[in-house]
């Protein structure tokens, strides 16, 4: 059986990560996805192609899908 392995898509669609194609575990996605939120951190929000989000409701808009 193949094990799972999982990605983390911005809202518009892209992954969160540059260098690594996916995680071994939810665990590991989710930790990656709030070391990457942390970048916006200083400005407050992320900045989607529909507007701006709030860091608080980033993870609701992230989608973490298994591959």
């Amino acid at each position: 059986m193949k094990k799972k392995r999982y990605i983390v898509l911005s809202p518009d669609g892209f992954t969160i990560e540059r260098e690594k194609s996916h995680y071994k575990s939810l665990t590991e996605a989710i930790d990656a996805f709030l070391i990457w939120k942390e970048r916006f951190r200083p400005q407050g929000y992320y900045s989607s192609n529909n507007g701006r989000i709030a860091l608080k409701d980033l993870e609701q808009n992230c989608t973490f899908q298994v591959v």
